[in-house]
């Protein structure tokens, strides 16, 4: 059975201070803002998403988040992902879907976000979908931060990997396309998640998503077109949001 109803949509945006590559990386700067600012207002300039909600663990991040107006839960420091914070966060508040936004995306247009909201959904399975987006340059496929991602006709995904897949044996002619940053949960498929473990193949790639297709749960891909869809994994990537910002003078 589906359901087919304007949905109550929460966004949520996970911000960990200790992160492994970056430490402290939601209050890197950006134009006299803190990045987790910038996410947050992008985020919140839809008309679709009902709520958005910082989800943070860390009482530096919860001082900004206070300071600048930014709605926050604060959340156990004991979660191992993003996704298993945002499922904590929805036993908290009222929602039939949960959009994840990553909190190191500054750039990414609400316009993108919104195209993941579906028209109808499963009322008893769970059900989750992820933004995609095609890669432009060599470097990106090859870089292992980037997770690249296949799916079938039925644009469900095939597999996520951090190598670039297909290999181009036969053909140099495919377009690839990365995992954007943005996926859509209902509770169902929120509380697999944190009931489940780790996979063996997700524990060597590393890749959240692969928890849903090691265990046979549809995850619909959704193809999106985006310049700004750049996350922040490192100081470097910080750099380059910095001068797009400035290039575009781009506002908040």
């Amino acid at each position: 059975m589906s359901v087919a109803r304007d949905p109550r949509v929460v966004a949520v945006i996970p911000a960990r201070y200790n992160s492994s590559r970056y430490q402290g990386k939601p209050l890197a700067m950006i134009a006299g803002a803190p990045m987790i600012e910038w996410v947050y207002r992008r985020v919140a300039m839809s008309e679709r998403i009902s709520q958005v909600i910082v989800a943070l663990d860390d009482e530096r991040v919860e001082a900004v988040c206070r300071e600048r107006g930014i709605p926050y839960i604060v959340t156990s420091d004991k979660h191992g992902t993003s996704t298993e914070r945002v499922n904590e966060v929805a036993q908290k508040i009222d929602g039939d879907l949960f959009i994840v936004v990553n909190g190191d995306e500054p750039l990414i247009d609400y316009r993108v976000i919104e195209k993941i909201i579906p028209t109808e959904w499963p009322a008893d399975a769970p059900y989750v979908a992820n933004l995609t987006s095609r890669i432009k340059s060599a470097p990106e496929v090859l870089d292992s931060t980037n997770i690249k991602v296949v799916w079938g006709p039925d644009m469900n995904a095939v597999f996520f990997s951090r190598s670039p897949i297909p290999y181009p044996k036969s053909s140099l002619s495919f377009d690839y396309y990365k995992h954007v940053g943005v996926l859509i949960y209902n509770r169902q498929a929120l509380a697999f998640f944190a009931s489940t473990p780790r996979g063996p193949v997700e524990q060597v790639e590393d890749v959240n998503e692969l928890r849903f297709i090691e265990r046979g749960i549809p995850l619909k891909m959704v193809v999106v077109e985006s310049d700004e869809t750049l996350s922040v994994d490192t100081p470097k990537d910080l750099h380059r949001v910095i001068e797009i910002v400035q290039a575009r003078n781009i506002q908040l």
